[in-house]
């Protein structure tokens, strides 16, 4: 699931079977959703401080970089429930930005 606007994409899900992971899939798909959007400057993504093999994914694979923390001392101040993703989330969320060339 991506939603983008203007020069600006979220992806707000990506999801492989678990079946089909280490097998190039994720990969292939986000790099088709580059292709089919080249208005995007900037995407954005965010996923929980646990999930390893999804920001090693994001960064080391699709070229994202990290650039924001959020947790209990620092809400995510574009969640109108922030407090609840907090709790739901106490070891924290990462931010993600891929900016295209």
């Amino acid at each position: 699931m991506i939603r983008v606007e203007g020069d600006r994409g979220d992806l707000d899900l990506l999801f492989v079977s678990p079946h089909s992971h280490s097998h190039g899939v994720g990969y292939q798909a986000w790099c088709e959703v580059e292709k089919r959007h080249p208005e995007v400057k900037v995407w954005e993504t965010i996923t929980p401080y646990f999930e390893k093999r999804n920001i090693h994914f994001y960064v080391n694979r699709c070229g994202f970089a990290i650039v924001e923390y959020f947790n209990p001392h620092h809400l995510n101040p574009n969640m109108p429930n922030a407090e609840e993703e907090a709790k739901q989330f106490p070891d924290g969320l990462f931010r993600f930005e891929k900016r295209m060339k």
